[in-house]
Order: C-alpha cells, then structure tokens, then sequence
C-alpha cells in the first residue's frame, strides 16, 4: 500500500495519499484509495468520506471510523473548522503578497471540469482562498505557493490559479502551453499540488490536531 497511514485510532484515520491514486471511483477494477483503506482496516469496516483530493494531488485526508465521526467532521467541514492548507508549483511570480481570490464556478459534468462564471449563472457557487508566494525560483520562473481553501469546489484551486494566468505544473487540463512545456521540462507527471497541512478539532475528545507532510513530488523539491 503506498498510502501512508499519519494517524489513527477509534474514531478517526489520518493518511497520505499519493498522488495518481483517486479518492474513491466507481470504475471496474481501479484502484482508489477508500478501497485500499477498507483492507487495511480489514472486515466490514465503517469508513466515512469527508473530503477528497483529485487524482493526481497528493496530501492529508481525514477519514470518519465510525456515523458520529463522520457527522461531526462533515459539520466542521461545513463550518470552515477542518482547516486545509496546500502546496503548489506554479508558473511565473505568483502573489508576491498575500491575497484573497472570490470567484464563481460551476462545473461540467459530461467534461468532469470547472470554469469561472458569473455569481447569477444557474449553478455557480461561490470559491474562496487565500494564497502567496513562498519562494520564486527565477532560473525556472516557477513558484511554490501557499494556498489556504476557505470552500471545497469541486478543482478550486486548479481553476482558480489558471484564471490568475499562474497555472498548476502538470495540470493538463487547466494550464497553458507556457505551463505545460514547463512541465515537461522539469518532468512533472502529476499535477503539483499537496494537501500539506490539515487541521480539525477530535469529534470525541475534542482536541485540537493538526497534521503537516512534505510533499513527495519531485517538482516540491527544488525549492
């Protein structure tokens, strides 16, 4: 199993999932992660899906154990307490200084894609986040981004850096030529995003966790 278990105990289960794995999928005989999960807990066990990460992001998720788990967490979810805060290579300076991008987005389900729209568009929901640049590399002209989601749409944050004109590397399905021949340059395969810190209150104990990982990305590394 390449996912990694960060944390665990009656009610809840932390883990690393890599990136290409999917979430959850109903395809025949692919792989995913809460299929990998239910063997490692082995039986029949209870296991809650709060959130998800794209296929091809790697990063922390936080599975429920048990129906009060999975209750309590979705409601911190809900209420912007289950904090995520991610990782991201992208092309150019980025945000120099920290700043908060509101769009509207809807999403196309015969393409599995979302785009920028109007707040008065039938289905456009409002996206949220925060994010600057950490580092700037000028020999690559890339950037490693921090980026706090403050919603959960579905390819946030990949749409939005993409309308920013600061494309995700390795994203083929929001970048650009420029960011694509980038990426093939600097040989990234997946899209260069982690979920890198993950942060609730304990549905039972009610304590503060907080989780943080370096990503296994190769692109992360050059900075």
């Amino acid at each position: 199993m390449k996912t990694k278990i960060i944390y665990e105990d009656e009610e809840i289960l932390v883990c690393h999932k890599p990136a290409g794995l999917a979430t959850q999928t109903g395809k025949v005989g692919q792989k995913d992660l809460v299929s990998e999960l239910k063997n490692y807990l082995g039986g029949n066990p209870y296991l809650g899906l709060v959130h998800r990460l794209d296929q091809p992001v790697e990063g922390l998720l936080v599975f429920a154990k048990t129906a009060y788990a999975a209750k309590e967490l979705s409601r911190q979810l809900t209420d912007n307490i289950l904090n995520k805060q991610y990782l991201a290579v992208v092309l150019g300076k980025g945000f120099p200084n920290e700043t908060k991008l509101e769009d509207y987005l809807i999403k196309d389900n015969k393409t599995n894609m979302s785009r920028i729209a109007g707040g008065k568009e039938d289905g456009a929901k409002k996206a949220e986040l925060r994010v600057k640049t950490a580092v700037y590399s000028e020999v690559h002209n890339i950037s490693l981004l921090e980026i706090t989601l403050l919603t959960g749409r579905h390819h946030q944050i990949r749409v939005q850096m993409a309308n920013t004109e600061s494309p995700l590397l390795g994203d083929s399905k929001y970048g650009t030529e420029e960011s694509m021949m980038k990426s093939k340059e600097l040989g990234v395969r997946n899209v260069a995003l982690c979920a890198a810190k993950l942060a609730f209150v304990h549905p039972k104990t009610k304590k503060q966790m907080e989780f943080q990982i370096e990503p296994e990305s190769e692109i992360f590394q050059k900075f």
